[in-house]
């Protein structure tokens, strides 16, 4: 369980295809801390550290993981938005974020906006999922609120902390990210289905 408040920005340092699986080597300042079996938010994808070397550790995505993020999308350079588990405890500052991606949406706008920005992105509506004004989206990880709900697409206005401090920064029109919608939400959308 996540809050989606990202802690730090990773760097890829290496990718290795094995099989149907790919492990990502990454390089960031919380790996002293980390501890092998550990969840870790990657792009708002949960993943596993299976070892840990030196200031990097290594995690593996499955197939299925690569099919429904756009974590197999990575290369060897890029900054990855990262976040542990949640203490039981703490304050939960963004929203409940499980690390389970929904499915991927394409940045369509990217906009300076006097000192910060709105990002726009559109994702497929047949899948079933559903964004409503002012409620709960992470994107790549990243908890923020949504403005401008449309059927196929929303927007988020993106402070100048939050892009300083994920990969918002990196973000272009045209490029994939992960979404994961409001569980609270999903909960009750289906509900309401089965009713």
């Amino acid at each position: 369980m996540f809050t989606g408040i990202v802690e730090e920005i990773g760097k890829i340092v290496a990718i290795e295809k094995l099989e149907g699986n790919m492990n990502l080597k990454v390089s960031a300042e919380m790996t002293p801390e980390l501890k092998i079996d550990q969840s870790v938010s990657h792009n708002g994808v949960c993943l596993t550290v299976v070892s840990i070397e030196d200031n990097t550790y290594t995690v593996t995505a499955v197939q299925e993981t690569l099919n429904k993020t756009s974590i197999g999308n990575l290369k060897t350079g890029d900054a990855v938005n990262l976040e542990r588990g949640m203490k039981l405890g703490a304050r939960l500052d963004g929203h409940i974020v499980q690390g389970h991606v929904d499915q991927t949406a394409t940045c369509t706008e990217v906009k300076e906006t006097e000192g910060s920005w709105l990002f726009t992105f559109e994702y497929d509506p047949r899948i079933g999922n559903l964004t409503i004004e002012k409620g709960s989206i992470t994107v790549n990880g990243v908890s923020l609120t949504v403005v401008n709900s449309k059927a196929t697409e929303f927007s988020v206005a993106i402070i100048p902390y939050t892009y300083e401090h994920t990969n918002f920064k990196d973000l272009q029109e045209g490029d994939t990210v992960n979404l994961e919608f409001d569980v609270i939400g999903k909960y009750v959308k289906r509900i309401t289905e089965l009713s």
